[in-house]
C-alpha cells in the first residue's frame, strides 16, 4: 500500500498566494512608474538596507571593484567570456534569415533583428552569480544589441566586486 508522506499545497492555496504575490509585484510596478528613483530608492532600503545617491556606479566605483579581485579571479571571467562568446558568435552565425515567394508576389519569411537595448539582471546578494553576467551581457552583445544595461542587488551594502567585474568586462553599458 502506498503511503504518502508528504502532499503538496491545494490548488486554491496556491491560487491565493499566486493572488497576493501578483498584488504585491503590481503595487511596486504602479509606485516605481509614478515616483521613478524616489520609490526605487525606498525599496532599496527596505529589502537590500541600501540607498546609494545613485544607482549607475562610476568608472571609478567600476574600477574600485575591479582592482579588488586578483588576476586569477580576472583571467577566469575573461576565460569565461571568451568561451560564451565563441559560442554565441557559432550560434549567431547559424541564425539565418529566411525569405521565400510562395506565390507571385507573396513574399514569407523572417530576419534576425537585434534588440536596440536590453537589461540584463544579474543575481548578487548572498549568492552572487557571476555567469549570468557572462551568459546575459556577452551573448547581447554578440548579438548586436546596441545597449546592454545590467543591474545587480548589494550584499552589506555593496554590489559583488566580482559580479560588478563581469559586467564590466562582458561590455555592460
Amino acid at each position: 500500500m502506498i503511503r504518502i508522506l508528504k502532499s503538496g499545497r491545494s490548488a486554491e492555496a496556491r491560487a491565493t498566494d499566486a493572488s497576493a504575490v501578483r498584488g504585491a509585484v503590481e503595487s511596486v510596478l504602479v509606485d516605481v512608474e509614478a515616483r521613478g528613483d524616489a520609490a526605487l530608492r525606498e525599496l532599496s532600503q527596505k529589502f537590500d538596507r541600501w540607498a546609494p545617491p545613485s544607482f549607475r556606479l562610476s568608472q571609478d566605483q567600476i574600477d574600485a571593484c575591479v582592482g579588488t579581485l586578483s588576476s586569477r579571479q580576472l583571467d577566469d571571467i575573461r576565460f569565461a567570456q571568451a568561451q560564451i562568446r565563441r559560442f554565441a558568435e557559432v550560434q549567431k552565425a547559424a541564425l539565418k534569415d529566411v525569405e521565400v515567394e510562395t506565390l507571385p508576389g507573396v513574399l514569407l519569411g523572417h530576419r534576425n533583428i537585434p534588440m536596440n537595448s536590453v537589461g540584463c539582471y544579474v543575481p548578487g546578494g548572498k549568492y552572487p552569480l557571476v555567469a549570468s553576467a557572462h551568459m546575459g551581457i556577452v551573448t547581447a552583445k554578440v548579438a548586436g544589441v546596441r545597449r546592454v544595461i545590467a543591474m545587480t542587488p548589494p550584499f552589506q551594502g555593496r554590489p559583488a566586486p566580482a559580479v560588478i567585474a563581469a559586467m564590466a568586462l562582458a561590455g555592460a553599458d
